[in-house]
């Protein structure tokens, strides 16, 4: 029987999540689909400034599997970036945190950062 997969803690959904070339002629671009988590590690990571294994306590998971996800959310940004693609961040296997407790250790997490955390959005 397969191992069941462990939910990434995400402190928040992005504010945006399509992007795209400004220089688009009306033709249809493709796409490439980025998930909330990817997002997740990239933001961590590369804005944050959190190690590997910071960026891994704080979404609940392994490093090693930090390391997979942030090398495929590297390669889709490059995608996009360097063949003219549409990005958009959606789906993946994740969950809000709740703004306290193990999963949101404070820096870096976006909900500890904004009160409480809870959105009527959400």
């Amino acid at each position: 029987m397969a191992r069941p997969r462990k939910w990434r803690t995400v402190c928040e959904l992005p504010q945006t999540n399509r992007f795209g070339p400004m220089s688009s002629t009306g033709t249809v671009l493709e796409t490439v689909i980025m998930t909330v988590d990817e997002y997740e590690t990239i933001r961590l990571i590369d804005l944050e400034g959190f190690t590997q294994e910071q960026c891994a306590d704080q979404m609940n998971i392994a490093r090693t599997t930090i390391q997979g996800i942030y090398s495929e959310a590297r390669k889709k940004l490059a995608d996009s970036l360097v063949n003219g693609k549409n990005l958009v961040i959606e789906g993946g296997e994740y969950m809000l945190c709740s703004g306290i407790g193990r999963g949101c250790q404070g820096r870096g997490c976006r909900r500890h950062r904004h009160g409480n955390g809870f959105n009527e959005e959400y």
